[in-house]
């Protein structure tokens, strides 16, 4: 088979075909220096190039443009629903816009979106300094999570209210992302701190699902949407339901394994390697056994070779890295 282009190998993917090899892809949070404008699309563009990746996912760490001081659950009747065009959207548009330009096709680009449970984390807690290192798998409560607890058993309503609000803001902020150049979007969402024992099992359905779909709806128009299950993905088979072309998720570190679940779902895999533990801890010939044993446990199943999630560049071995995109070549 004669060698394809990044953007013929996803799409044969897409369509259930084998290409000439294993599209293969990855990503990490940039710094803050690097979270728009040129030093932005330098820094996603280095890293495209530096591993000849197969699709690439912006990431977007821009601040949401809704900041309260929520001290109780009636002041989240003030997040207001936004047009997508916001300071803050505008810098993530204007971040795809170019890169889509700069690009011209070559690879898909897939637009990091957080789900609206993200977004209202962030709006309900004071903002930090921290940085974005891979979440951690631990279920345990964080204060996020336990500030959001305390909203729900204060007035369950209203927290659903402003998910509403949010969710719509962003399936209008996505509309903007697919004119803007971006193929698709790249979902994240988090079931397993959601359901917790202060909120109840069966909550992120009952408050969170529609505002996925929602954002999904807007996102149809795409010919690359991506749906990331992070922490433990509990109910795997639930979210491949979705209306998505590819679904990421931490099979090496939270499971299912793929083999468990490849005939299982419709959607592309998109998964294989442990970012937690193999890629900064491992070495390069580990990188490479877990590549070739996610192949093998797909199957005749064609599947994108990545990690469950984000990693941390300052841990990481760029060797690794190297190893994962060579051993789809190989």
């Amino acid at each position: 088979m004669a060698e394809m282009k990044p953007i013929e190998r996803i799409q044969a993917v897409l369509r259930g075909e084998k290409p000439d090899r294993p599209p293969v892809g990855f990503w990490h949070h940039f710094p803050p220096d690097a979270m728009c404008g040129r030093s932005a699309v330098d820094a996603h563009l280095e890293h495209l190039n530096r591993y000849d990746l197969d699709f690439l996912k912006i990431m977007n760490d821009n601040p949401y443009p809704t900041q309260l001081d929520v001290r109780r659950a009636a002041d989240l009747q003030d997040i207001p629903i936004l047009s997508g065009t916001e300071e803050g959207f505008t810098a993530q548009l204007d971040l795809i816009e170019t890169l889509a330009d700069e690009l011209e096709g070559r690879v898909p680009l897939v637009t990091t979106i957080f789900s609206s449970w993200s977004v209202l984390r962030k709006i309900v807690t004071p903002p930090t300094t921290d940085g974005h290192l891979p979440p951690s798998l631990d279920a345990q409560p964080a204060p996020p999570d336990v500030r959001l607890s305390e909203l729900l058993t204060e007035d369950r309503t209203l927290v659903g209210m402003a998910l509403e609000a949010i969710s719509q803001s962003l399936a209008n902020f996505v509309r903007h992302c697919l004119k803007a150049g971006a193929d698709g979007i790249f979902l994240s969402v988090r079931e397993d701190r959601v359901n917790n024992d202060a909120n109840g099992p069966n909550t992120y359905t009952e408050l969170a699902r529609d505002g996925d779909r929602q954002i999904l709806s807007v996102a149809a128009e795409g010919t690359m949407n991506m749906l990331h299950v992070c922490g433990a993905a509990r109910n795997l088979e639930t979210f491949a339901a979705y209306p998505i072309h590819v679904i990421n998720w931490a099979d090496r570190a939270a499971g299912p394994a793929i083999k468990d679940v490849i005939r299982r779902i419709e959607p592309v895999v998109c998964a294989g390697v442990d970012n937690l533990k193999t890629l900064p801890e491992g070495t390069c010939a580990q990188v490479t056994q877990e590549v070739l044993d996610a192949l093998q446990q797909a199957g005749d199943r064609p599947m994108i070779v990545s990690p469950g999630c984000t990693y941390d560049p300052e841990t990481v071995p760029p060797e690794n890295l190297e190893a994962m995109a060579q051993a789809v070549r190989g």
